[in-house]
């Protein structure tokens, strides 16, 4: 799958990414004898977003790493890696990166136009979707890949961080993956979290007609660093955090959400679905 600019793609790891502007980026920071915050106060970010460029988790804006070089005294160094990066837009492992950003998040809004979100799914939903989209994998493989999705849940188990925002495209609450019994266990989890007030779930009904959106979508927001935007399709994913592109995305999203049920309609479709999938297990 070929990458636009802007974003991180799926497929190996560039011999000099972003991994190496990171470590580069420490080295000179320490030789200066700067702290990830005293550089982040002079270039006007975060101390701990300094420390997402370093792990090669985010990368910098150009403007930013413009003011890098002139705090480094770099002569343009750092400016000129931004753009060739950016240029060549290198491939990613994806996930890895927005495993690592969910963790970090304060705020997570998705859309789902097929599935519960990962961050959602009880065991034997995820089973039964990994199963669906990989029906050749091995039982072992399978397993581990639950196994993955349900460590990422850990986030649930704070009481009220991150803020998570789920909206759901009606097909997701009446397609029967796995079957009755599966899905029915499935949405009564998934009203639990809601009925905890740990999750906000909204449902888009079939009669809202075309959407803004056709594929997966999540918004991560952070306390010192700007959002980004994770879109996937079928096999792929891919980070976006150009501003221009996370706010089209953010624009899109509000507008799918202005066309949802409210939460407490949402909660009872979601509930009555429930009971009509219990009637037929």
């Amino acid at each position: 799958m070929a990458n636009t600019s802007g974003g991180i793609g799926w497929h190996g790891r560039a011999k000099f990414g972003w991994e190496f502007f990171g470590a580069e980026l420490k080295r000179r920071r320490e030789e200066r004898g700067l702290s990830q915050q005293e550089l982040g106060r002079r270039v006007f970010c975060s101390g701990s977003y300094i420390g997402q460029f370093e792990a090669g988790m985010r990368k910098p804006q150009l403007e930013i790493a413009e003011r890098i070089d002139v705090e480094l005294g770099t002569d343009g160094f750092f400016a000129r890696m931004c753009r060739q990066l950016i240029d060549n837009a290198p491939y990613r492992d994806y996930f890895v990166e927005t495993k690592y950003l969910e963790g970090i998040a304060t705020a997570i809004h998705a859309y789902a136009p097929l599935y519960v979100p990962g961050l959602f799914q009880t065991a034997a939903y995820a089973r039964a979707v990994m199963i669906g989209g990989f029906p050749l994998a091995p039982d072992s493989e399978i397993e581990r890949w639950v196994s993955g999705r349900l460590e990422r849940q850990r986030i649930l188990e704070h009481p009220t961080e991150p803020l998570l925002w789920a909206v759901l495209d009606e097909s997701v609450i009446r397609r029967p993956i796995g079957g009755p019994a599966v899905m029915g266990e499935q949405l009564a989890h998934l009203a639990a979290l809601v009925d905890k007030r740990r999750i906000v779930v909204q449902v888009v009904p079939m009669r809202a007609g075309i959407l803004t959106l056709g594929g997966l979508l999540k918004l991560m927001s952070f306390a010192d660093a700007p959002p980004v935007a994770y879109v996937e399709g079928a096999m792929s994913g891919m980070l976006r955090d150009d501003p221009a592109q996370v706010a089209r995305y953010q624009l899109a999203y509000d507008f799918l959400r202005a066309t949802a049920l409210s939460p407490a309609a949402s909660l009872d479709l979601i509930a009555s679905v429930a009971e009509e999938y219990a009637d037929e297990s």
